[in-house]
This record gives C-alpha cells, sequence and structure tokens, in this order.
C-alpha cells in the first residue's frame, strides 16, 4: 500500500496537482468515479447481463476501479489515515454486528440480524 501511495504521490507533484486536491474535492473524484463504476452496469437487469458486461468491458472497469484507489489513497495520506490499520480495524467492528453464526447467507443489514 505504502508504494503504491507513493507513486501515486509522485504522479500528483509532477503535476503541481496538491493545490487542487483539497479533501472535499478528493472526496468528490472519489464519488464520481464510484459512479462510473456503476455507469458501467446501468439498465442491465438480470445476473447474465451483468456478468457479461464485466466480462466485456473488464479493462474499463478495471481502469474506474484504479481511479476510485487512486482517490481513496490521496484522500487517506492527505488526511493522516493509515489505511490498512482502518481495514482491518472495520473488518473487526463488523465482525462484532455482523457474527458468522447469524450473518451467514443472510443480506440483512445488523440490525435484523
Amino acid at each position: 500500500m505504502k508504494k503504491l501511495t507513493e507513486k501515486v504521490l509522485a504522479f500528483r507533484d509532477e503535476r503541481d496537482w496538491k493545490q487542487f486536491h483539497n479533501p472535499k474535492d478528493l472526496a468528490l473524484s472519489l464519488v464520481l468515479e464510484a459512479a462510473e463504476v456503476l455507469e458501467i452496469f446501468q439498465w442491465k437487469q438480470d445476473m447474465g447481463a451483468i456478468q457479461n458486461a464485466a466480462r466485456e468491458r473488464k479493462e474499463d472497469l478495471a481502469d474506474e476501479l484504479a481511479d476510485v484507489f487512486c482517490y481513496t489513497l490521496l484522500l487517506a495520506n492527505d488526511l493522516g489515515i493509515d489505511l490498512e490499520q482502518a481495514l482491518e480495524s472495520k473488518i473487526e467492528k463488523n465482525g462484532v454486528k455482523y457474527p458468522a453464526e447469524k450473518a451467514k447467507g443472510s443480506n440483512k443489514k445488523y440490525t435484523e440480524l
């Protein structure tokens, strides 16, 4: 994760873009890129069509996911958030909210289990 963050920061710094990267605009960019991931699946109604779109547009999907990841790395770096630690913590919290014995095979929210 650290090496990827360093690459993204170097890319940004070579272009002097940090001046445009305030937390609000990074968060906005992250959401916009996530919407582009969703757009790949827009209007697909059945699982076959969804899977077909993922296969046919795999490169586009990879690019959009990379954009989401890039903005996530930048936002976390700029706000001093250790993403590895944050993910470990979130998995632990979700383990409490969604114990396997109650959540297995269910799509219910933790408040409904």
